[in-house]
């Protein structure tokens, strides 16, 4: 088995069709194909063995396409990394990695200093480095097939957005990414006419996982941009080509402030949402505007992405809809027992979309599975812990609750952001939110909201305080409000909560010792 046997096929079957598109130039299926052939017969001259680490980090392209799925089909890892990392974070993570080639961009070769020569990076592609990716496409044969591997065999590494420490390297396999691309493309009706946009960074699960993989699988078109950039992303659909738009919950909220959002989404058949929870008032407004669904699913770095899909015939808002084929999912308590049906839990996972493990870190490996009996050495016997609350219906689609690591515990009462969150977003003022818990010495924590307000729109505390306490019970509504322009994000447009909470403490303190 291997991953990169789903562009030979796609080529083999569509060689004309388009692969990728960006700036309004096209790549076939059969020069795509014929180009990682090219990097494979060259890095194998150059001495990588089946199992090398090989790392990426750089922004979209077809060029990371190219030599994506070169490193696959010579048999190696393909270790994605974001290509906006600081440099003390990239020189943290290639070293971890221990990668032996870089396929990167010039402004990171002053990052590279201490990890080239022996035991570190051996070559560096990219313009003013060992070799260029055009060198090498120059070197090499346009005919190859990928090398075989097992299908337990590591075929990416992800890393995760740590907030303290090394993040951690989560080793995807063959038949990890081959599941997951397989019920993507499934769920979501793929075919070879479709076009997905995708500006969703490529070392992310999201982007590389559910668009591109699934993408290629089905032979559909990639029109590809660098990053997220409004202007072009309008730009992009309002022309027509694109069917599958794919995004985060801040864009959806971005996409509803505009005035031409029916015309300039017309063309479009199928849209999805990811990395974060969608407020269900989001998902209603769209479907009033557009008459599409906004599609939600469920997955982790650690499930190659895919583990429930909010079916594309019966489509239940709020939920995250139902198991994929293939994966179990079962609601545990702390104890790892079963509840009721309908109580919430941890979400957990079993099925051949869950990762190998964690890069050179056994223990986190281990504490992240439940076993079925405490006497197997293997967590492959066992459940994967999400750290998601959530619940089944009686139907068998599933809700997510919220991040365990979020809950709120204020005066002994548990708090979950989401439902604040989620009722913040029914006031036609705010345009965004997140609600974290802040330590209070009366309360434990109390509850705090961060919103930013629509364009030309203003608000009290005591209006947004009056509008809660009609919809959740007392000790559920924020007792302090901060007003801010953004609210930060990752690469994937995630907000990133930990990073609130850590900014606005750091200022309270600079702020008291300034008094």
């Amino acid at each position: 088995m291997n991953v990169s046997t789903n562009l030979e096929k796609s080529a083999f079957f569509f060689p004309d069709r388009p692969a990728v598109s960006e700036d309004g130039l096209e790549i076939s299926y059969a020069r795509l194909n014929e180009q990682a052939n090219r990097v494979a017969t060259v890095l194998l001259r150059l001495g990588i063995k089946s199992g090398d680490h090989l790392g990426l980090c750089a922004p979209n392209s077809p060029d990371w396409l190219v030599f994506y799925f070169g490193v696959l089909k010579a048999g190696a890892v393909a270790v994605t990394l974001s290509s906006l990392l600081s440099q003390d974070e990239f020189r943290l993570l290639a070293s971890h990695a221990k990668l032996k080639f870089l396929f990167t961009s010039e402004s990171r070769l002053s990052s590279l200093l201490d990890l080239s020569g022996t035991g570190g990076i051996e070559k560096v592609i990219c313009s003013n480095g060992d070799l260029t990716l055009q060198q090498i496409l120059d070197q090499g044969m346009s005919s190859f097939k990928a090398i075989d591997r097992n299908r337990t065999d590591t075929a990416a590494i992800l890393y995760t957005g740590g907030t303290t420490g090394v993040p951690k390297g989560v080793m995807l396999t063959h038949e990890n990414i081959n599941t997951s691309a397989h019920n993507v493309a499934f769920s979501e009706r793929s075919t070879e006419k479709d076009r997905a946009l995708c500006f969703l960074p490529f070392n992310h699960v999201f982007g590389q996982m559910h668009i591109m993989n699934a993408t290629i699988l089905s032979a559909g078109c990639l029109e590809l941009l660098p990053a997220f950039d409004m202007g072009r992303v309008l730009e992009v659909i309002d022309a027509g080509l694109v069917t599958k738009f794919f995004a985060v919950p801040t864009i959806y909220a971005r996409f509803l402030t505009l005035e031409r959002l029916e015309e300039i989404m017309r063309n479009v058949r199928y849209c999805f949402s990811a990395a974060a929870s969608l407020p269900t008032e989001i998902v209603r407004k769209w479907k009033e505007r557009t008459g599409l669904n906004i599609c939600e699913g469920y997955g982790l770095t650690e499930s190659a992405s895919a583990v429930t899909y909010n079916h594309y015939y019966r489509h239940v808002v709020g939920s995250i809809g139902t198991t994929v084929p293939g994966v179990e999912v079962q609601i545990r308590d702390m104890s790892g027992n079963i509840p009721e049906q309908g109580q919430q839990g941890e979400i957990c996972i079993r099925g051949h979309n869950i990762m190998k493990g964690y890069l050179d870190n056994p223990e986190a490996t281990a504490d992240t599975f439940w076993r079925l009996d405490l006497r197997l050495k293997r967590h492959e016997d066992g459940w994967f812990r999400s750290g998601d609350l959530g619940y089944f219906d009686d139907e068998g689609y599933l809700y997510i609750v919220d991040r365990l690591k979020d809950l709120i515990i204020t005066g002994g009462e548990n708090v979950y952001p989401r439902e604040v969150e989620e009722a913040l977003y029914t006031m036609p003022q705010v345009e965004e939110c997140a609600v974290i818990g802040l330590p209070d010495k009366e309360w434990g924590e109390r509850v705090v909201a961060f919103i930013v307000p629509k364009q030309g729109y203003t608000f009290t505390p005591e209006d947004v305080k009056a509008f809660l306490k009609t919809r959740l019970s007392p000790f559920k509504v924020p007792k302090q409000y901060e007003t801010v322009k953004e609210l930060p994000r990752s690469p994937a447009g995630k907000i990133l909560k930990s990073r609130i909470k850590k900014g606005f403490l750091e200022a309270a303190d600079r702020s008291r010792k300034g008094s």
